[in-house]
């Protein structure tokens, strides 16, 4: 089995939240001090890494590799041999396979050096509560700035051995959103002596699907999903506070702004209707993942031509993803790497094609020594 195959099923094992990666943090160590280190240098940040690798001429630019480190509170319904052993997490998004493909590339760029400087970027926080941004703006990273950036992100949907991205937006503008409902409690022979919090979600969520259909122009694009409702306790009392949990998706900033005006203004509608606090918050913004149209024009002539590889253009999606943070500051690239899986991201039995781990490693090593 490949070593970097085994690395992904190692770090399958250990999946832990953002900024709790400790064991993964640990992991990563053992293995990059294991390499020659003449021309590595490490610098820890917060549960993260940032290792750069000193090209053969280092007065040349410094290409930047990121990959994202931490799990999902996820429950794993895999069934694998080497499934999660830390109870509700799981590398549901992939993030054990782009932390193997990240450490391939570096080995094989440290037994063969390109041209170019090479800084890796091991990224806690992406699923939350975001680590790009904070990343960007550290002492190391400035220290260590980039020309260019490129990462990847695992699709299930494709098959392994296909690559694909686009020019301009790739993935959406998103932000969390929590809304908090305080009312009045009671026994449920006596509603008209409380402020019933179920009553006033279903409202609120019903009222919230319109802003999309209503208030988004129909050309553009926007997503509002209430994924989560906690409210009440047994069926005959009724409920005093709930709480909604969700998130919203655009193709651009300002949309983003009508989403969540409108969210505010129709929460405190509910408000007065049905006598209750109404709190909306607005956590784990995203900038959109916009690809510098030189950068992965480049990658994607490289990307057409080499062997073992289908390259795909794909249109645009409503995906996440905190990357979109560094490509606003340095020019650079994001693209889809299939792993052909009957279940998709963020699913308990997300089970991606391992093939795709090496495919991925020699694909980047040798689009790097052409820089």
């Amino acid at each position: 089995m490949n070593s970097f195959v085994q690395i992904r099923r190692d770090l399958h094992k250990i999946p832990e939240i953002g900024y709790q990666e400790f064991k993964t943090q640990q992991y990563l160590l053992r293995y990059i001090e294991s390499l020659p280190q003449e021309r590595i240098e490490i610098k820890k940040w917060e549960t993260g890494l940032f290792v750069r690798l000193t090209g053969l001429k280092p007065e040349s630019k410094t290409i930047a590799y990121r990959t994202d480190i931490d799990g999902l509170p996820i429950t794993e319904l895999t069934g694998l041999d080497f499934a999660s052993e830390h109870p509700g997490r799981m590398h549901a998004c992939g993030h054990d396979f782009h932390m193997a493909i990240a450490l391939g590339i570096l080995t094989e760029l440290v037994n063969q050096p390109p041209e170019v400087n090479v800084l890796f970027i091991f990224q806690p926080a992406e699923e939350g509560p975001g680590g790009a941004a904070r990343m960007l703006e550290s002492k190391e990273m400035q220290e260590w700035m980039p020309d260019e950036i490129m990462g990847l992100h695992i699709a299930p949907e494709y098959k392994a051995g296909v690559v694909a991205s686009k020019p301009g937006l790739l993935f959406a503008n998103t932000s969390e959103l929590k809304i908090t409902m305080k009312g009045k409690g009671g026994h449920a022979a006596y509603p008209h002596k409380t402020r019933d919090m179920i009553v006033a979600g279903a409202h609120l969520i019903t009222q919230l699907q319109t802003i999309v259909a209503r208030s988004v122009d129909p050309l553009d694009s926007g997503v509002v999903t209430i994924g989560k409702l906690e409210a009440g306790t047994v069926g005959n009392i009724i409920a005093e506070t709930a709480e909604l949990n969700g998130t919203m998706r655009s193709l651009d900033p300002e949309t983003m702004e009508i989403l969540k005006s409108r969210v505010r203004a129709i929460c405190e509608g509910i408000s007065a209707s049905f006598e209750c606090e109404v709190i909306p918050e607005f956590n784990q913004p995203y900038y959109m993942v916009y690809n510098d149209e030189e950068s992965v024009n480049d990658f994607i002539t490289f990307a057409e031509s080499y062997e073992g590889v289908e390259f795909v253009h794909c249109k645009k999606a409503m995906t996440g993803e905190d990357f979109g943070y560094f490509l606003k500051e340095i020019p650079g690239f994001m693209f889809w790497l299939g792993v052909d899986s009957t279940y998709g991201l963020h699913h308990a039995k997300l089970n991606p094609d391992e093939k795709a781990i090496g495919i991925a490693i020699g694909l980047m090593r040798d689009y790097i020594h052409t820089k």
